[in-house]
Parts: structure tokens; sequence; C-alpha cells
């Protein structure tokens, strides 16, 4: 039986990066959950395939492009997933780059970090800015920003990728302050190394330090991660904001 069916019952949701990975995991949950979604992808056409593939399962999801490098980009694809679903209740900020992985911080460029930087940092905040009219409207707003728990325990060789997700960390404390009288609610997960397409570079020595040193020794999954966004987007949590959830098999205990 899944209890989750009516969690997020005629929840608005927005899904960055929801063409592949945990972003795809998430939209699905949502939708599972009784919401409807939009997701929001740079890969035009496999967003596209990613929303028809959802659609096919009698879920509620429609997909847009998105480039969260480009501010006027961010903009269009916040009201257009606004128009779409008639308003917003919550918002995913799942997109991100790495670009930055083996590469010690001598050997890292200025050009790398800046487009890191861009993406994962900037593109939050506009995201997030740019959604905001619709989810004061809401009444019932949550924002959930995808951090990680590299900035937790100091990840080496991946420094602008650990940079902005420590960022990410402290944007959203200053949010959930800030947008608190707004009755919107802004909180962090943190995943640990998530078997998806987009870790498929990462060494193998680096997953087996994952799994042999987590108190749950095996390989994380997506899954494993949209339980914690769901809860955030829910009214189970209406009173916590602000905070940061690692969720990652007990590699990290903060």
């Amino acid at each position: 039986m899944n209890t989750t069916t009516e969690l997020l019952r005629g929840r608005r949701v927005l899904v960055t990066g929801g063409a592949r990975g945990l972003g795809y995991a998430f939209a699905q949950a949502i939708a599972e959950a009784g919401g409807r979604v939009v997701i929001a992808d740079i890969l035009a056409d496999r967003v596209q395939q990613a929303a028809a593939d959802l659609q096919a399962l009698g879920l509620d999801v429609c997909g847009l492009t998105v480039d969260l490098a480009d501010p006027a980009s961010i903009t269009a694809c916040a009201a257009q997933a606004t128009e779409q679903l008639g308003g917003l209740d919550g918002l995913v900020n799942n997109a991100s780059v790495t670009n930055s992985g083996g590469k010690t911080c001598e050997q890292l460029s200025i050009e790398t970090w800046d487009q890191v930087m861009q993406v994962n940092v900037r593109g939050t905040w506009l995201m997030t800015t740019a959604c905001l009219p619709a989810l004061r409207l809401s009444g019932r707003g949550a924002v959930v920003n995808l951090a990680s728990d590299t900035p937790l325990w100091g990840a080496p060789n991946l420094m602008a990728y650990v940079a902005s997700k420590g960022a990410i960390i402290a944007m959203t404390r200053s949010l959930a302050r800030e947008l608190g009288t707004d009755n919107i609610t802004v909180n962090a997960i943190a995943p640990g190394l998530v078997l998806v397409e987009a870790t498929a570079y990462v060494p193998e020595a680096r997953h087996r330090q994952y799994t042999e040193q987590r108190a749950i020794q095996r390989p994380q999954l997506p899954e494993d991660v949209s339980g914690a966004v769901l809860f955030a987007l829910s009214n189970l949590a209406r009173f916590i904001t602000g905070q940061t959830l690692p969720v990652n098999g007990g590699f990290v205990m903060p």
C-alpha cells in the first residue's frame, strides 16, 4: 500500500533538473503523492521524453526547458510553470552542475569555478526569487534546495561543487528567515553519492568509500532521497524551516 498517495494531493510543484536522475525520481514521487508537477531542464529533448514517460504512468507531469545560467530563461520558466499549473505551492531546486570533479584546487580553472557558481548558486537564487510571487499567493509555499553532504565532510578534489553546495546550505538559512513571514518554508536536503547517470564519472574508490563508511552499507539510490523531499514539501513539515537534512545512509552524522 502506498501511504504517500494523498500526501501532496493537489500541490503544484516545479522541479528543476527533472529530465533524469534525482530530479526525475523527485518528480515521479511528487506526482505519485498526488501532486501536479512541471519538470524543467536544459536538456530539451530529454525533458519532454521524461514528461511523456511519467504521463504514460498516469501522472500529472509536463516539461519545460530552462537554462539556469540565463536569468531570462529562469524568469520565463517560472512564469510558464505558474501558468501551466495555475499557481505554485512548491519549488525543488535540484538542477546543478559538477564539472570540478577530480581536480585539485590548483588545477581548477576560473572558468569552471564561475560556471559552477553561476548555475548552482546564482541559478538557485534567481529561480527562487522568480517563483516567489506564486509561492506567496499559495499561502503554504515550500522551497526544497538540493545541497550535498560533500560540504559536511569536506570532500577533496571537488572544491567548486563543494563550495557551491555549502553556499546552498547558507542560502537556505537566510531565505528561511526572509520568507517565514510569507508562510514559505525553505529547507535543504543533502544527499550522499547517489547512483545516477551524473555520478558515472566518480571513481570506483569514492563509491566504495561511501558504501563502506555508511551506517547502512549499500549504494544509495534516487528513491532513497525522494521521501525527504516529499516530507519537506508537505504539511508535515510546515513548522520546519532553515534546516539541512543529510540523507546519506549515515555517512555523515552532523
